[in-house]
């Protein structure tokens, strides 16, 4: 190996290739200007743009970006060290980044060492020291001087090395590290093949620390509020959308209308994005509304300021387009009936009216602590429920049932107490409430203008039939959380696919899941901290961390007629343990090969090889 100024280069004893090198490849000290790496034949060829600095420690980690040319076979775990002074600085730290909403590693984050201990310096400095997590979320800073550090973890999209955009992916400690090693041993094992060990030995190496830090990674809200666009996808409606929400609503002046009580107005749950329904059918068929928009918007020193903006919003489809179409099918359907007519059978003379269209997702069966939901397309403006009925079965007669009909907005306000702050305006989603009885059929009956709309379309005529689930057929389960006194929880029951199915809010430690299909099953936990009932982000500038979140390692098997008990103690496994592979969606790459294949070569070098030696 030859060092000459800014250019290194490696020899191998086969030929060799590089792969992904400005992705795998790390230097540090971080390099502002990207280094240039190259290989051909046995050689690969390191180009330092950059100018070095005196008395420093420079480390060149290809990670498991070298292979070999014929078989692909990587060389992993392999760094390249030298100094500008009279010393290597040998320390590493190590430890895992993890996706703070759940528990996922993160692949390709940078992780930084600053020895300045200021929380400005990740705004301000580039990091002191550098490494790339692999698909494990681990990382290894090499290369390490003796001192106290702070780390942090970035997803460095502007390549300055240092947290200057909220978009960046950010983790951060308060934690002051100090490197040590200390001689230890480990068992290595060594395989005959994939299944078969040929031997097991013991190795003493240099044990660095710390080697488990754990940081969980997130994206801190985008505050700044700005207008992004309008739309009118539908002649009846028109959206503006913003790039966040705010407690006051931006105020609409009709230029070339009046728009004085014109509106019923939509939110989203953050208000960045509020539908305007037009009450006025004359409206409705005017193709462009021209509008005075009023809002609050974030200057350049961030502080939300009045914006006035003139909008002409054009309906995507003109009047004279919908009444071509209106013709179009009122022609059709009057030749259907036509044939009707000729043939001898029942026809309508007049066209019937459209009714307003509604779903539901109700199956044959209902578990008892659910509701039967509904969705229109439009608002609805009357809930006539005595064109409502609910009918229970009881051994052969039916009689009716209690219930209650409910819009979404008053269900959060009403049920969902924690969503303090998140009560979107919400008329087209609708609940039907009842006193579900398990084991016991059931029958929801809606004669037609149950619901009537804002523009007097009425419901259709529908009958649906379930049953609620029996207890017999469901599993119940029992969860006894230790170690988090004096904390908010909500406690998730999560799928296969890592979704989840059922939660609860406690405040005594314990969660009960009742009527769980049988299945298998995980449990994730967050502990709500501002108490409204969802997990939240952090933000660096007040030191907030992400709500902290943890899984409990072993899948639940659920069946019915069980009850299931499990005792939890979620802080009682290191966190980049907790996460069951069967839900990991980043899976780990396969290190035993890599391990393998470096212990062939340096068998081959006549040398004694050590797992993560470089």
């Amino acid at each position: 190996m030859n060092v000459s100024a800014t250019k290194i280069a490696i020899l191998f004893d086969e030929f060799i290739k590089i792969e992904n090198a400005t992705e795998k490849v790390v230097v540090s000290p971080p390099q502002l200007e990207s280094p240039e790496i190259t290989s051909t034949g046995k050689r690969i060829t390191v180009t330092l743009n950059d100018s070095l600095k005196p008395n420093t420690t420079y480390t060149v980690d290809f990670s498991d970006a070298i292979s070999d040319n014929n078989e692909s076979n990587p060389l992993g775990n392999y760094t390249y060290s030298f100094s500008t002074g009279d010393a290597i600085d040998t320390l590493q730290v190590a430890g895992y980044v993890l996706t703070a909403d759940a528990l996922e590693p993160v692949k390709g984050i940078l992780v930084g060492l600053y020895a300045d201990h200021a929380d400005s310096a990740f705004t301000t400095k580039q990091m002191l020291r550098v490494a790339r997590t692999d698909s494990r979320g681990r990382f290894c800073i090499k290369g390490v001087a003796a001192g106290q550090y702070r780390v942090y973890a970035l997803n460095d999209m502007d390549g300055n090395y240092k947290f200057s955009q909220k978009s960046e992916q950010i983790a951060f400690s308060r934690d002051i590290i100090e490197p040590s090693w200390k001689p230890d041993t480990r068992q290595d094992t060594l395989w005959a093949d994939s299944l078969h060990i040929k031997t097991i030995t013991t190795t003493p190496y240099t044990h660095f620390l710390p080697d488990d830090i754990v940081l969980r990674a997130f994206t801190e809200p985008l505050t700044d509020r700005y207008f992004i666009k309008q739309e009118r996808k539908e002649a009846e409606f028109f959206q503006l959308f913003f790039s966040y929400g705010g407690d006051q609503l931006p105020e609409v002046r009709g230029l070339n209308f009046d728009s004085e009580g014109a509106f019923l107005v939509e939110t989203s749950a953050k208000n960045d994005t509020i539908s305007y329904w037009l009450r006025d059918t004359t409206l409705v068929n005017q193709d462009t509304l021209a509008i005075e928009l009023r809002y609050l918007a974030t200057d350049t020193l961030g502080q939300l300021q009045p914006q006035c903006d003139t909008l002409e919003i054009l309906s995507k489809k003109t009047y004279a387009k919908r009444m071509k179409d209106r013709q179009s099918e009122y022609e059709a359907w009057l030749k259907k009936e036509e044939r009707k007519r000729k043939r001898g059978e029942a026809y309508d003379s007049i066209m019937p009216r459209k009714a307003t269209k509604m779903k539901t997702s109700i199956t044959s069966t209902l578990s008892p602590d659910r509701n039967v939901p509904f969705e229109f397309e439009r608002p609805i403006m009357n809930v006539d429920t005595s064109k409502i009925n609910l009918y229970m079965k009881v051994d052969t007669l039916w009689y009716r049932a209690p219930f209650e009909v409910i819009d979404a907005t008053t269900y959060r306000q009403e049920y969902v107490p924690a969503a303090n702050g998140d009560n979107p305006s919400d008329r087209r989603n609708f609940l039907v409430m009842g006193e579900w009885r398990p084991g016991v059929e059931y029958s929801l009956e809606l004669d037609s203008a149950a619901f009537t709309d804002l523009y007097g379309y009425d419901s259709p005529k529908k009958k649906y039939g379930f049953k609620a689930t029996s207890a017999d057929d469901c599993s119940t389960l029992f969860v006894n959380i230790g170690g988090m006194e004096g904390q908010h929880l909500v406690v998730q029951l999560m799928s296969r696919n890592d979704n989840v199915v059922k939660e609860v809010a406690t405040d005594n430690q314990t969660a009960e899941f009742f009527y769980i299909m049988p299945g298998t099953y995980y449990l994730r936990l967050f502990v709500d901290s501002n108490g409204n009932g969802r997990w939240d982000t952090g933000d660096y500038a007040t030191g907030l961390q992400a709500e902290e979140v943890y899984y409990y390692p072993e899948a639940i098997e659920c069946r019915a007629k069980w009850d299931v008990t499990r005792q939890w103690s979620p802080m009682s496994i290191p966190a980049y343990r907790q996460k069951p592979s069967a839900i990991t969606k980043q899976k780990a790459e396969k290190e035993k090969t890599i391990r393998q294949r470096n212990a062939e070569r340096a068998r081959k070098l006549g040398i004694t090889y050590t797992p993560g030696q470089q």
